[in-house]
């Protein structure tokens, strides 16, 4: 049987990040030995032979209270994890092999309000992305510091209701994921938006738009609402969450190649993040049952 790691995250940083007082060096001890059991049972639930599409998770972290709405779902060059919330301008890093939360900092100085809905790191830059297609530009700031921001209007709120953000390394281009369409003759397509980050601003938007009705009859939705979005870094595919609580993965010509039906266990999946060595996190808002990310096989 695959061993599975369910443990909430510490809802503050993790004890060996603060200073050692009289009295908690056992504390400190008895954290940091179990922080390395969470790692080693992860592990070991990995060696175990793969069970097929999804299987039991490798492991389901209970995120704290700071992050109930959370929503988008990052990785940096060196494998770090970064998640944001869904009103405030907050980058959360998780550690999601041990599930600790060991930093946290603002945009702005109290963490800039916006309906944000992705977020997205390309080499040393961070972006967070608001529903109606502004991009918060910033670098990564300490634990507990501001982070100074600069904002690039898309002007493409009309157009879309954005919620899902990836990188897409190959052509050094942001993606955005529509979850609302609202240009008419698009109502039933999976809409996609690629800003490069070159230097020539005049051709750094475009746009993928794909057909999903017969994907909508098919799987008997009613709607189709991406959640997330991530670049697999193995295949350059885009894997997309949706609120219909599957994984839709196209390639980057925008042609889907397949879909996946989440486990029941995910009440509301919104982030996604894929890992160079085979893993998803996926993460889901407190509806139900707290919030959480969760970890699978991939693919």
């Amino acid at each position: 049987m695959r061993l599975i790691a369910c443990i909430c995250l510490a809802a503050a940083t993790v004890a060996a990040t603060t200073g050692c007082r009289d009295g908690k060096g056992h504390r400190m001890e008895r954290d940091s030995t179990n922080l390395a059991a969470r790692e080693a049972r992860l592990e070991q639930a990995k060696s175990q032979p793969d069970s097929g599409i999804w299987g039991p998770p490798l492991a389901r972290w209970v995120l704290p209270q700071t992050l109930n709405e959370i929503s988008g779902l990052a990785l940096t060059p060196d494998g770090r994890l970064f998640a944001h919330p869904d009103e405030r301008g907050i980058a959360s890093e998780i550690d999601y092999r041990r599930g600790v939360v060991v930093k946290q900092f603002l945009l702005g100085r109290r963490g800039v309000q916006a309906d944000f809905e992705g977020i997205a790191i390309a080499g040393d830059r961070m972006f967070l992305l608001s529903s109606n297609g502004k991009l918060y530009e910033f670098k990564e700031a300490a634990n507990g510091a501001q982070a100074e921001f600069t904002i690039h209007d898309l002007e493409l709120g009309k157009e879309c209701e954005f919620e899902g953000l990836g990188f897409d390394q190959a052509i050094n281009s942001l993606v955005l994921v529509c979850k609302h369409v609202g240009i008419k003759e698009l109502k039933d397509h999976l809409v996609l938006y690629r800003w490069a980050l070159g230097e020539n601003p005049g051709q750094r938007l475009s746009r993928i738009d794909t057909p999903v009705a017969d994907l909508m009859q098919q799987q008997g939705w009613k709607e189709f609402r991406p959640t997330g979005l991530d670049v697999d870094p193995l295949t350059g595919n885009y894997v997309i969450t949706t609120a219909e609580r599957a994984l839709v993965v196209v390639n980057p010509e925008g042609a889907i190649l397949e879909t996946r039906m989440l486990p029941d266990s995910h009440d509301q999946p919104e982030g996604v993040a894929i890992t160079r060595d085979s893993m998803i996190i996926i993460s889901d808002e407190a509806v139900t049952r707290p919030a959480a990310i969760t970890l699978y096989r991939w693919p």
